[in-house]
C-alpha cells in the first residue's frame, strides 16, 4: 500500500484543501503518514504571499527530494501557479498541479498509486476545515493572490450544507469555514447569496456543532452583517479582521477603501455585542511610503482598540502587484516596527486572557498526549490542561486557572457523555465531502499540532 503526506504552507484555504485531500487519498486506499515529507507521495501546497513563504516552500521541497528521493512529489498551490518553471527542472517532482486542477489531484494520484484494501480514515485534525469560497475580485496594491487564485468562486449553499452534515456525522464538532475572500461568498452565485445568508442556513441545521470563520474584510462589515455575526449561536465569538494598517494615508496607498474611524466603529460594535469575543487583525509594517508618523498612528490605534491579538508581517514586494517597484522602507526599520507591534500583541493577548481567569469557557480538544491536553476555546484561547480521559475533537468546558504571558492553564470539565468518544460516534458511514460516496470508513484519531492563536 502506498502512503502519503501533505505539507500546507500559508492560509487556512490551503489547510482546508489539505484536509480534504487527506480524506480522499485514504478513501482510495492510501495510508496517511503523519510526518510531512514522509511516504511514497508527498503533496506540497505552497504559498506565495511573501518572499519568506516562497523560500520556506522551496527549502522544504529540496529537503524532501534529498531525504526521500523515492517519493513522488506533487507541488501545487500559489507559488506553483505563479512560478511553475522553477519546479519543472527539479528531478523528482512527479507533477506540478495548477490551482484550477487541485480538486482532481487525489483521483490523478490514485490512478497510478498502489492502493491497499483498507479504506480506514484517520482524522488529520480535531476540527474540520471546509473551503466555501476561492479567489478574489479585488486588487490591493501589495497582494499577488488574485493573480494566482483567480476571480471569486463560491461553493453553492446546498453543497456547503451537505458537506457540513457529512462532517458532523463523522464526529467533528467544529467546522472552520475558509475562503480567500470569505466576505465575497455568494456574490458570483445565481441567485445571489451572501455570507450572512449562508450562516442563517447553517444556524438552522440540526446537530451539535459550531462554525468558526476565517479572515473577514472590514469593508463588508455593515451594521446588518455585524448583527448577524454576533447573534448567530453557532458562530464562534472569534473575529479575525484584515485591517492591514492604522493610517488612513497608507490604507489609501494600499488601495483599500477604508478609514480608521470605520475600523474603530466595527471593532467597538463587535466588542460591545460580544464581550467574550476574541477580535484579531492582520497588520502590515513597512509598506512603501510608510512614515514614522504612519507607524505611530498604527501603534496608537492598536493599543487603544479592544483587540485580543494581531498577526504582524512585514511588507514583501511581489512582482506583478501595483506596489512592486515603489521606493520601500528600510529593512532595519521594518524589523524594528514588527518587533514593537508583536510585543504589543503579546500584551494585548495577556490582557484579554486575564479577563477570563477563574471563569469557564467552552472549547474543543485539539491535542492529547502524555504531556497533557490542549483545548481551543470558542474565543480562541489555547488552554493547557492535564490528562483527563477526553478524546481529540471532544467538546468540553474548561475552567481557566492560571494565565501567564506565554501560557494559559486550566481544568477540563467533560460534557456527559463525551461526544466524539461515545461508541455510536466511532464508526463513520459518510464520506468526507467533495466526491460521491464510495463506501464507509472507520474514524480514528491522529495527532494534531496546536492550532490556538493565544497561549
Amino acid at each position: 500500500m502506498d502512503s502519503f503526506s501533505i505539507r500546507n504552507f500559508g492560509c487556512r484555504v490551503n489547510q482546508a484543501e489539505g484536509f480534504a485531500w487527506a480524506h480522499e487519498f485514504q478513501k482510495r486506499g492510501l495510508r496517511h503518514e503523519e510526518a510531512p515529507g514522509r511516504g511514497g507521495w508527498v503533496i506540497v501546497n505552497t504559498c506565495t504571499l511573501t518572499g519568506r513563504a516562497d523560500r520556506d516552500a522551496r527549502k522544504f521541497i529540496r529537503k524532501v527530494l534529498r531525504e526521500n528521493p523515492a517519493a513522488k512529489v506533487v507541488v501545487t498551490g500559489c507559488l506553483a501557479e505563479r512560478s511553475p518553471q522553477e519546479f519543472e527542472s527539479m528531478p523528482g517532482i512527479w507533477k506540478i498541479v495548477p490551482n484550477g486542477e487541485k480538486e482532481a489531484l487525489p483521483e490523478q494520484a490514485a490512478a497510478v498509486a498502489s492502493a491497499g484494501d483498507e479504506r480506514a480514515i484517520r482524522t488529520v485534525r480535531a476540527r474540520a476545515f471546509l473551503k466555501v469560497q476561492d479567489g478574489c475580485d479585488f486588487a490591493c496594491a501589495f497582494c499577488v493572490i488574485p493573480g494566482v487564485r483567480g476571480r471569486s468562486v463560491s461553493v453553492p449553499p446546498d453543497v456547503v450544507s451537505a458537506r457540513i452534515e457529512e462532517l458532523t456525522a463523522l464526529g467533528f464538532r467544529e467546522v472552520v469555514l475558509t475562503g480567500i475572500h470569505l466576505c465575497s461568498y455568494g456574490m458570483d452565485l445565481r441567485p445571489r447569496m451572501s455570507l450572512p445568508v449562508l450562516l442563517d442556513r447553517i444556524e438552522g441545521r440540526p446537530g451539535d456543532f459550531r462554525v468558526r470563520l476565517s479572515s473577514l474584510d472590514p469593508r463588508f462589515l455593515t451594521d446588518a452583517v455585524l448583527e448577524r455575526l454576533t447573534s448567530a449561536t453557532r458562530v464562534c465569538p472569534h473575529y479575525h479582521l484584515s485591517l492591514q494598517h492604522g493610517s488612513d494615508g497608507v490604507l489609501r496607498a494600499m488601495g483599500r477603501a477604508s478609514t480608521i474611524s470605520q475600523y474603530r466603529r466595527i471593532i467597538d460594535r463587535l466588542a460591545g455585542a460580544s464581550p467574550q469575543a476574541a477580535i484579531g487583525a492582520d497588520i502590515m509594517v513597512g509598506f512603501p511610503g510608510e512614515t514614522d508618523s504612519d507607524f505611530r498612528a498604527t501603534e496608537e490605534f492598536l493599543a487603544a482598540a479592544p483587540l485580543a491579538y494581531f498577526h504582524v508581517f512585514a511588507y514583501s514586494p511581489r512582482p506583478g502587484t501595483v506596489a512592486f517597484g515603489r521606493p520601500g522602507v528600510g529593512e532595519a526599520a521594518k524589523r524594528d516596527r514588527a518587533v514593537r507591534l508583536r510585543e504589543l500583541s503579546r500584551k494585548k493577548s495577556l490582557e484579554f486572557r486575564t479577563k477570563f481567569n477563574g471563569g469557564i469557557l467552552d472549547g474543543i480538544v485539539i491535542k492529547t498526549g502524555k504531556a497533557g491536553t490542549e483545548v481551543l476555546t470558542s474565543n480562541d484561547i489555547a488552554v493547557q490542561a492535564g490528562s483527563s480521559g477526553v478524546c481529540k475533537g471532544d467538546r468540553v468546558n474548561v475552567r481557566i486557572a492560571d494565565v501567564r504571558e506565554d501560557e494559559t492553564r486550566g481544568e477540563i470539565i467533560p460534557l456527559n457523555p463525551p461526544l466524539s468518544c461515545h461508541p455510536e460516534r466511532s464508526e463513520g458511514t459518510h464520506p468526507i465531502p467533495r466526491v460521491p460516496s464510495q463506501g464507509s470508513g472507520r474514524l480514528r484519531e491522529s495527532p494534531e499540532r496546536s492550532e490556538g492563536s493565544h497561549p
